[in-house]
């Protein structure tokens, strides 16, 4: 299985230095996640599929475990979670693990 943190060209590993930086302008779809989350294993391949297929929106990953304080910051209490931001601002939250089709139509649906 695919380690969440093995990603490609299109994911963003953000941390304490860059967090802010990445999500200040445009829509910024974060995975907080952490090596030890079974859910969060099964969402990695699915997040990353869906990162390739919606091109007008960033995509990032932050493990909790090594940036707690910007989970902590963002008001994160269970993991998977994915927060979408608008120019810095949260926009929609998802926690937990959904289908991709499900997940997809959520993401798609903040650009709009």
């Amino acid at each position: 299985m695919q380690n969440p943190a093995d990603v490609g060209d299109t994911m963003n590993n953000l941390n304490s230095e860059n967090f802010k930086e990445q999500i200040k302008q445009g829509i910024t779809v974060v995975d907080f996640w952490a090596e030890w989350c079974g859910p969060c294993k099964a969402l990695g391949p699915i997040f990353e599929e869906i990162s390739k297929e919606v091109k007008d929106i960033k995509f990032a990953k932050l493990n909790v475990d090594e940036s707690g304080e910007i989970a902590a910051e963002q008001g994160v209490r269970g993991i998977p979670t994915l927060i979408i931001y608008k120019d810095g601002s949260e926009i929609d939250r998802i926690v937990g693990l959904l289908p991709k089709d499900a997940l997809k139509k959520k993401i798609e649906g903040a650009s709009n």
